[in-house]
């Protein structure tokens, strides 16, 4: 009889224990920590990716952690984190769990794959609180460079450089087989990598699109289409523009295949990015100044 009591009472103590947890902690802040631990544990490992096949330069340069990025996870926690008299649930428990398994493991990429389920877990089950919902969307979208378009290249990558070879052929006017263009002084070919790739730039775009529309509270419409296809089209434009100048001759490659070259034709696509979505959400943008 006394065992059962015992028992009883550490049965009744157990979700109190766990109920005294849950109201201790703010829902909103729990999903922030969950989020800066990904977030953390994704950027740390393609940095050492990076190291692993370049120099500290080139590391800095190839690894994505640009300022559309680093602004992107910003934004996203700030909005995820603001207060709400929310505590968690047992479900978030759940989640929580999955996710911090994926981030533990040593693979790096499984990291941006808790992000995109926790996103989807937030915008699906927990979306009655529209700034988490705005914060979610950017992770979700900050989770497409980082680890989708990778993968999405490594499944189609012949035909996504066949693409960008075919618009710099036509504006160079030269033979092309696969993704090789003839140099225009008729001296060679040169070779359309992985790392020209357009669509790196596109995910970019469409981070630096939802990031700032989301974070100033610009409701979309269906002319948003636009203003999204616009800012990717200006990269791919720019991008296209750029092999294509490589592809006058050899020297014009080395030229522009350079940090120099790479600094001047990142700088541009960011102010063509950022310009655009200002354009698109002008109306909260200078509301809020």
């Amino acid at each position: 009889m006394a065992d059962a009591s015992l028992q009883e009472r550490s049965t009744a103590f157990k979700p109190r224990m766990f109920s005294a947890v849950w109201e201790a902690i703010p829902r909103n802040d729990f999903f922030a920590i969950l989020y800066i631990a990904g977030c953390a544990n994704g950027l740390l490992g393609r940095l050492i990716q990076s190291f692993q096949f370049s120099d500290w330069e080139g590391a800095l340069a190839g690894a994505d952690i640009n300022v559309i990025i680093l602004l992107a996870c910003f934004a996203g926690i700030s909005l995820v984190s603001v207060k709400t008299p929310e505590h968690v649930q047992r479900l978030d428990l759940v989640v929580a769990l999955v996710f911090l398994i994926l981030v533990a493991l040593p693979i790096f990429p499984l990291s941006w794959m808790g992000v995109t389920g926790l996103s989807l877990y937030l915008l699906v089950f927990a979306n009655n609180n529209r700034e988490r919902v705005r914060g979610a969307l950017i992770l979700l979208a900050m989770t497409a460079p980082m680890l989708w378009s990778r993968l999405l290249f490594q499944l189609f990558a012949k035909p996504i450089l066949d693409v960008d070879a075919s618009l710099v052929s036509l504006l160079l006017g030269t033979q092309r087989t696969g993704n090789m263009v003839g140099f225009l002084d008729g001296s060679g070919y040169m070779i359309v990598l992985p790392a020209c790739s357009s669509l790196a730039n596109m995910s970019l775009a469409l981070l630096c699109w939802v990031t700032i529309t989301q974070w100033v509270g610009h409701r979309w419409t269906a002319r948003d289409v636009l203003w999204a296809g616009l800012a990717c089209a200006s990269v791919i434009a720019v991008n296209v523009t750029r092999i294509s100048l490589m592809g006058f001759s050899h020297r014009h490659y080395e030229l522009i295949h350079s940090s120099w070259g790479d600094m001047i034709t990142n700088t541009i696509m960011l102010a063509l990015m950022v310009g655009v979505t200002v354009l698109g959400a002008r109306r909260e943008i200078f509301a809020r100044a």
